[in-house]
C-alpha cells in the first residue's frame, strides 16, 4: 500500500485554503468566470490582495460585486467593483 501524496504533489483542500469569493452579477446572482473557478485562499489578506489585484479584469467579465467567505461563513460584502 502506497502512503499518500506529500503535500507538494496535490491541490490544497479547502480545509487548508479556506478563504474564497463568491463573484456576483448586478442583481447579486453568482457569476461562473471559468479562469478564475475554484480559487481559494489560506488568509483573508490572501484572499483580499488577490481580488485588489485583479479587479477590473472580473469587471471586465461581468462580475458587479464580490463577497468574501472563510470556508461558508459570510465574511462580508458584497463589495462592488465598480470604479
Amino acid at each position: 500500500m502506497l502512503p499518500g501524496q506529500p503535500p507538494t504533489f496535490r491541490p490544497p483542500s479547502a480545509s487548508e485554503r479556506p478563504w474564497w469569493w463568491r463573484l456576483e452579477d448586478a442583481e447579486g446572482v453568482q457569476v461562473a468566470v471559468a479562469e478564475y473557478a475554484d480559487q481559494r485562499f489560506g488568509t483573508q489578506g490572501d484572499a483580499e490582495s488577490w481580488v485588489g489585484e485583479i479587479w477590473a479584469e472580473l469587471a471586465e467579465q461581468g462580475v458587479a460585486a464580490v463577497t468574501l467567505f472563510e470556508h461558508e461563513r459570510q465574511v462580508y460584502g458584497p463589495m462592488s467593483l465598480s470604479a
